[in-house]
């Protein structure tokens, strides 16, 4: 004989209806306003720190098409390092500019790609006392190597500061 297993298992008998949750008081069941009501925040807004502090690159200090990216490959300078392959070429700008490349191939996942494109810039940017150095200004293309996932800032940024020696000292 076929039984119905919801009747024979599941109890029939409703529980008691629950109290409220909140104190009641004076303020205790106001309800808050919808996301469109609200009212603004009080004091000022603080602008973004980096805005502030100057530390982004600005556009034009930036490589930012392929064929840009391609002439320094073509025709740069090409220095091996242990975080980076440094590639460098005299800019037509009058300035210093960048371009940073973290592979799928050299360096796999997409957040240690992130951050690896994090710590090239970082070190480009602390070493700009060093580029200012330099009489000539260049387009420089810095590809991620995969050891550079697992370093803090300290390592990349020691090896581009010797990198930039050697090409001070190459010059001179």
């Amino acid at each position: 004989m076929e039984s119905n297993y919801a009747e024979e298992n599941l109890p029939t008998k409703q529980p008691p209806p629950r109290q409220k949750a909140r104190v009641s008081g004076k303020d205790g069941d106001k309800e808050r306003p919808s996301g469109s009501e609200t009212s603004a925040g009080k004091g000022t807004q603080t602008p973004d720190a980096a805005a502030l502090l100057g530390f982004g690159l600005p556009k034009e200090a930036r490589l930012l098409k392929r064929a840009e990216f391609l002439r320094v490959y073509e025709q740069g300078v090409r220095i091996e390092g242990r975080f980076m392959t440094v590639f460098f070429l005299p800019s037509k700008a009058g300035r210093h500019r960048l371009g940073v490349t973290a592979t799928r191939k050299a360096i796999g996942k997409a957040h240690d790609r992130n951050r690896a494109k994090r710590l090239l810039r970082e070190t480009f940017r602390l070493s700009r006392t060093e580029l200012d150095t330099i009489d000539t200004k260049y387009d420089w293309v810095l590809n991620a190597r995969r050891p550079l996932v697992r370093k803090k800032l300290e390592k990349p940024l020691a090896e581009f500061r010797d990198i930039l020696k050697r090409i001070t000292a190459g010059k001179k």
